[in-house]
């Protein structure tokens, strides 16, 4: 009997020996931590399809920011949900909106975390869109310069990094020359460059309570069945200025991932997106599943399609079983 002289097996035959070989290796250093921020003070309050995920008040922010520092986290992004709305969503840009003291805080509290902030106004705004409304429709160039103003009000606050995520036209030009103009050309922009109108959304709209009130996101937010035209988006936001770009959702869109990161040399990030967190959390919590082995096998499996940067909800929990 013939036997084949290559024998992959070979290197499966241990522990030391997978990961010896390992392709694809997951580290904390690339995960990014979302939190929410809220109004008021020692207020933790779980998110009920979120499992382990909280709005919470500045000061526990600052509080578990120091544990997600402990675990190796480099960063985490916030969202805020403000004390008030209005059709402009004007609160965002104010120096004392929660982002922005949450900002400030962190930095006080001499933690060395990178701080992300969204850029949207959706969390804002009584409407709910992601921008401003002029004769029923969410009107793309009247919200450029609002989300450049809140923009600047993060760099101002201390932020390392803004990441842009409501998908109009010629935000990140925006942005990166209102930053340009008032000398924070050092804040880098991480940009939402292919971001989907998703399904999987759900539970970040109970946690950041960010619903439209009528209508959807299709008119600014990707087609699913879209891949030439998210690349036609990355290229147009690196073209604008934007330092890093990021495919949202992740699991669903793998082959997006592996198309921009093959296509363009920046930093590509992806979104574990809420619904693939709560999707997990409830079949483990029902016994369905191992919920350690399936997520380090999602994570891995959006690294090996081409992210370096993955933003989930998982952060803390993947951190901990990697130390």
């Amino acid at each position: 009997m013939s036997f084949p002289a290559q024998r992959p097996r070979r290197l499966r035959r241990s522990e030391a020996l997978r990961g010896l070989v390992r392709e694809t290796r997951l580290s904390a250093a690339g995960l990014i931590y979302p939190m929410f921020v809220c109004p008021g003070t020692k207020v933790r309050k779980e998110v009920s399809s979120m499992p382990g995920v909280f709005q919470q008040s500045v000061d526990q922010i600052v509080e578990e920011c120091r544990e997600v520092e402990e675990l190796g986290i480099p960063g985490v992004i916030l969202f805020g949900l403000p004390e008030s709305k209005d059709p402009r969503g004007t609160i965002s840009t104010s120096a004392q909106g929660v982002v922005q003291r949450a900002i400030e805080e962190i930095r006080k509290a001499n933690l060395k975390l990178l701080v992300i902030t969204d850029v949207c106004l959706c969390e804002y705004t009584d409407h709910g869109h992601c921008g401003v409304i002029e004769n029923g429709e969410v009107a793309n160039d009247a919200t450029l310069q609002v989300l450049a103003v809140q923009a600047l009000s993060h760099a101002r606050a201390g932020a390392d990094i803004v990441a842009p995520s409501d998908m109009m036209d010629g935000r990140v030009g925006a942005i990166r020359e209102m930053l340009d103009e008032h000398k924070f050309g050092e804040i880098a922009i991480l940009a939402y460059a292919a971001k989907y109108c998703s399904g999987f959304y759900g539970p970040f709209r109970e946690a950041a309570d960010s619903a439209p009130q009528f209508g959807d996101r299709r008119s600014y937010q990707m087609d699913p069945g879209n891949v030439r035209e998210a690349l036609k988006e990355v290229a147009l936001d690196i073209e604008e200025g934007a330092d890093m770009v990021m495919v949202k959702p992740a699991l669903p869109y793998l082959d997006v991932i592996r198309r921009v990161r093959e296509e363009f040399d920046v930093p590509v990030g992806a979104y574990n997106v809420s619904g693939e967190y709560a999707m997990v959390k409830a079949a483990a919590q029902k016994g369905w599943l191992d919920e350690k082995r399936v997520v380090m096998e999602i994570l891995t499996g959006i690294q090996r399609a081409g992210a370096g940067i993955i933003l989930t909800y998982h952060a803390k929990d993947v951190a901990g079983w990697m130390k």
